[in-house]
């Protein structure tokens, strides 16, 4: 009987504190689609062009019509492997680098010129826990997400929920960091892939995809403790890589969709979360 008793209550407290996944809420409205050779890793967007993002290439495309301006392309076998997604911060694309699926996993900042696409730059983490994927900036900080994978890629003893979001000063300094819920990285699915694209956006809430799921889920960081609460999920016709939010246009979300090579413009309607 005491056995009994102590298998419900357990089973009573995990049911308790089990998160239930967030209905699905919003919508997005596509509003139009480019062609990019690029567009295999993801996209990031200013006010007159957006930059498509593949293993070690990048394309310059005007936003207006969707014409190639600019491309930058890298030696294969050189030092640029794997570029995960990029951001723009002061005048700079900051490319976000990885060995993958190369292991022990090794990761850097790659920065090129916004105008020209040339190399000017790099910043080495070197040897670091998890694989870098995307970066994004956060009042005076920078959250970047270095995840691990649970079958190509993946290090011994390690599998997707060891993902982690960390704060960094400007001089790539940790000053904070986060897990996600373990039901997100379960909703990631099951090839042991991870958070591919993150961005803050309205709402200020950050906001992440997963490598082949065609959803946007909304994220909030937690009034106490170390895993980030997962809110909300909207349906995109993307399916994960990286995103951009439109700096003109901020409900305007930039995604792209990695098997056709294309670029996917439209509006996200989102209702007020709490």
């Amino acid at each position: 009987m005491k056995s009994l008793l102590v298998a419900f209550l357990v089973s009573t407290v995990t049911s308790w504190g089990a998160a239930s996944d967030p209905t699905a809420v919003g919508r997005f409205e596509e509003l139009r689609r480019f062609p990019a050779a690029e567009a295999r890793q993801g996209v990031v967007v200013d006010s007159t062009y957006f930059y498509t993002v593949n293993n070690h290439a990048l394309g310059k495309y005007r936003k207006a019509d969707g014409v190639r301006v600019a491309g930058w392309q890298g030696e294969e076998g050189g030092p640029i492997i794997h570029l995960n997604a990029a951001t723009l911060h002061d005048g700079r694309i900051y490319g976000v680098h990885s060995n993958y699926p190369g292991v022990p996993m090794l990761s850097s900042v790659e920065l090129f010129d916004p105008v020209s696409l040339e190399h000017v730059g790099s910043h080495s983490f070197g040897r670091m826990d998890g694989s870098f994927t995307w970066l994004a900036r956060r009042k005076d900080r920078w959250i970047a997400c270095f995840v691990h994978y649970g079958e190509r890629g993946a290090e011994p003893n390690r599998d997707s929920s060891w993902t982690q979001i960390l704060e960094l000063d400007d001089a790539w300094r940790r000053t904070g960091g986060w897990a996600l819920p373990e039901n997100l990285i379960t909703r990631f699915g099951g090839r042991g892939y991870s958070a591919s694209g993150g961005a803050f956006g309205p709402g200020g809430y950050l906001y992440l995809t997963g490598h082949d799921n065609t959803e946007l889920y909304v994220l909030d960081f937690p009034k106490a403790g170390s895993v980030m609460r997962w809110i909300a999920t909207i349906p995109i016709p993307a399916e994960g890589q990286a995103f951009c939010w439109d700096p003109v246009n901020p409900d305007v979300l930039y995604t792209i969709l990695k098997r056709t090579r294309e670029v996917i413009i439209g509006r996200v309607h989102l209702p007020e979360l709490k």
